[in-house]
């Protein structure tokens, strides 16, 4: 069963591009990664401190042993407030009929 994990985390605004900056080679090593169908940790075009985050796995076993190797990201930045959420995907189809 294919998982999503989404949401977003929010920095200090100054602190934002270097976070995004921070997570990149997570973000390269995770899309070259057997079973990651797609990963992105951006900057939100609205809301300064927001960075939304959204990772697409083929299994929760990819994940995790995706978690068990992954680098750590090159800046520790504290993170003000935060919501993530793990969704597991029964079913997919196109998102416009």
């Amino acid at each position: 069963m294919q998982v999503i994990v989404a949401g977003a985390v929010h920095v200090a605004p100054e602190n934002r591009d270097r976070f995004v900056a921070g997570h990149r080679q997570l973000v390269e090593r995770a899309r070259a990664y057997p079973g990651c169908l797609d990963l992105s940790i951006s900057a939100d075009p609205l809301e300064a401190s927001r960075v939304n985050i959204f990772e697409h796995w083929e299994s929760q076993e990819v994940l995790d042993a995706w978690r068990a190797s992954a680098p750590s990201p090159s800046v520790r930045i504290d993170l003000e407030d935060g919501h993530m959420a793990k969704h597991e995907i029964a079913r997919s189809g196109p998102p416009f009929d």
